[in-house]
């Protein structure tokens, strides 16, 4: 363990990330949630992971909207390799399902104005058995990823040991700085310690990551959903220092479009990833999404602030006798979003409450808008009393904001006076 403590301190003195990428947190699309290890490509051509799923989704996200909004990066997740590295040590993508090479497709998604990922692991294996980057291999698989013209790596953590990630973590974040291509990092550290000091540190990962997860995969369930947003709610007062510009903690996937989620259930996992200044990366076909699920994704003033340039994580600041949770985020230009989620599973819930409730009294005035139905309460003193009505599972939303010197978001207001 003393040793392990040495590796850090030194650590933390070498490397430092600040490639300045990443400065909101990122969006885009991640094969994982939905597609798995779907390497079947005779069976279901369509659905397995290949060259022509990624360049599908990237058809997808140029001409449907989803990147003129910030979907941007299109990530491939494990499966992608052959079994065993080539003769010369080297990375290989498997012919078959990836017959062009990696390089192709990230020349084919850079056409269509977006971002290639790809995934590693810093272990023997990864978690599904293929090559991983042990310490020997870390500074050939950079220059790899570099070559192919990748602009991500998210470096998962099976198959390894606490002394290794304590080297190997830092190590890849020298590695792709020395290749001179700007290369987002994703490191799945912390999730393999525990995600919580002393065993995690926070203050090196801010240093030599751009985002990490902290906690356990999402499943397309709404238990899972609430399993992680209780986990970041009940260690606040640790990940919500370290989230800004830059290096954000990352819960995991967007599970909306898929089947485990219903639509209010969809809604609140899209406004709490936003409260927590999440990264925004959807996992889902794309080729079949509902209008209604696109509709709470593509969620313009949602996007806003999910992307605010101050990058504050949000908090939880109250949950009532009657299950209902309150979220506040500070935004720039000194509005908020403000999140009432329902834990209820009976009926819709009248909950009644006044700014200086929710700690809002530095204007005499504020107008707040309904981020989903873009319906503006204006005459907002911090005394006011006003109800929302929230669905069982459900959440409603407000943009707020103080109303001298600052205008609304959105140029259509359907006005609520009270």
């Amino acid at each position: 363990m003393k040793l392990l403590v040495t590796v850090l301190a030194l650590v933390v003195q070498v490397f430092s990330l600040e490639n300045g990428l990443m400065r909101t947190p990122p969006m885009g699309w991640l094969a994982w949630e939905r597609y798995r290890c779907n390497i079947d490509c005779k069976e279901d051509p369509d659905n397995c992971i290949s060259e022509r799923l990624f360049m599908d989704v990237a058809d997808r996200l140029a001409e449907d909207g989803w990147r003129d909004l910030g979907y941007n990066y299109i990530n491939i997740d494990d499966c992608w390799m052959t079994p065993e590295r080539d003769e010369n040590g080297l990375l290989v993508a498997d012919p078959e399902r990836f017959p062009h090479g990696i390089k192709y497709l990230a020349d084919y998604v850079h056409s269509r104005g977006l971002k290639l990922g790809i995934y590693g692991d810093m272990g023997n294996r990864t978690c599904m058995g293929y090559p991983g980057t042990t310490l020997d291999k870390v500074v050939l698989d950079a220059q790899t990823f570099a070559s192919w013209d990748v602009d991500m790596l998210k470096l998962d953590s099976c198959y390894s040991n606490p002394e290794d990630r304590a080297q190997g973590y830092p190590s890849m974040s020298k590695a792709l700085n020395a290749t001179g291509r700007p290369i987002a990092y994703s490191c799945s550290w912390p999730a393999y310690d525990g995600g919580l000091p002393p065993e995690v540190n926070y203050t090196l990962l801010m240093d030599i990551c751009n985002l990490w997860r902290n906690y356990d995969d999402i499943q397309d369930s709404w238990q899972s959903v609430l399993t992680i947003v209780d986990w970041f709610t009940k260690h606040q007062e640790v990940l919500q220092p370290v989230a800004g510009p830059g290096h954000w903690n990352d819960p995991d996937m967007l599970l909306i479009g898929n089947y485990g989620l219903s639509f209010e259930q969809a809604k609140s996992q899209m406004a709490l990833w936003t409260i927590f200044a999440a990264p925004l990366f959807m996992s889902t076909d794309l080729r079949t999404i509902s209008a209604q699920n696109a509709d709470i994704l593509q969620n313009k003033l949602m996007i806003e602030i999910n992307q605010d340039p101050l990058g504050i994580q949000g908090r939880k600041i109250l949950r009532t006798e009657d299950a209902i949770e309150v979220y506040v985020r500070p935004l720039s230009r000194k509005a908020s979003a403000i999140v009432f989620f329902s834990r209820r599973t009976d009926m819709p819930y009248r909950y009644h409450t006044t700014l200086r409730s929710l700690n809002f009294t530095d204007s005499p005035l504020y107008e707040a808008q309904d981020v989903y139905t873009e319906n503006v309460v204006s005459g907002l003193t911090v005394d006011t009393k006003f109800t929302v009505v929230i669905n069982p599972s459900g959440v409603v939303m407000w943009y707020l904001y103080p109303i001298s010197g600052l205008e609304n978001p959105l140029a259509s207001k359907k006005f609520l006076r009270l």
